[in-house]
């Protein structure tokens, strides 16, 4: 039986020890958060490392990112799954936002505590943000066309780009999830990677540049 951080290096077993503390902070900091800001479900903050920090890692089993990369966490909520893939990918570049006000205080306190230079944040909509990224990220915020349409002006286009594209971490209905008329979205299960129960419904929908 893994539990904690036990699990987290069961499948990224070459964290160093500075990225343990960080991983380890980054769970204490959301025990702290959530008793005053929910930004967890208070039914499942105790499956924090499995449920969260694991689900949010486990895009770095399909993907890895370059240093230099820029990504952004769209609909970021308490900073997942961007903070976690911030400690793991420190020469990555990652901006998430939302656009609750006391989600994104969460996730500014959270890149403070553990010290991430890699990370910004800000409280705004996708529809507003101006420039573009190699990769955007979702886990759960709509179903995925929703999130396509509203996120794919971010998109760096091909011809800028040889690698990019949108990653979304999904569960449940694959096919109401994906519903994007004319694009070969990608659909990686995770339970290809991880072992547990959780992962059984769980997937990456993967749409390149």
């Amino acid at each position: 039986m893994f539990s904690g951080i036990t699990l987290i290096l069961k499948y990224f077993p070459a964290l160093t020890k500075e990225q343990i503390k960080q991983l380890e902070q980054l769970a204490e900091g959301y025990l702290y958060w959530n008793d005053r800001i929910n930004v967890i479900s208070r039914k499942d903050i105790q499956n924090l490392y499995e449920h969260h920090l694991l689900h949010s890692l486990s895009i770095a089993r399909y993907i890895s990112f370059h240093p230099g990369d820029t990504v952004i966490d769209v609909g970021t909520g308490g900073g997942l799954p961007g903070l976690p893939l911030a400690v793991l990918f420190p020469d990555t570049h990652f901006h998430l936002i939302d656009g609750v006000g006391k989600k994104i205080r969460v996730v500014k306190e959270l890149i403070h505590l553990l010290h991430l230079r890699n990370t910004t944040c800000q409280k705004i909509r996708a529809e507003e943000i101006k420039g573009s990224f190699n990769y955007i990220l979702g886990r759960g915020v709509a179903p995925f066309k929703t999130f396509y349409q509203q996120t794919r002006h971010l998109l760096k286009p091909a011809i800028t780009q040889q690698r990019g594209g949108i990653i979304y971490l999904a569960g449940g209905n694959i096919q109401e999830k994906l519903s994007v008329s004319g694009h070969n979205v990608m659909i990686i299960p995770l339970s290809d990677y991880f072992e547990e129960s959780f992962f059984k419904t769980k997937i990456i929908l993967f749409y390149p540049t």
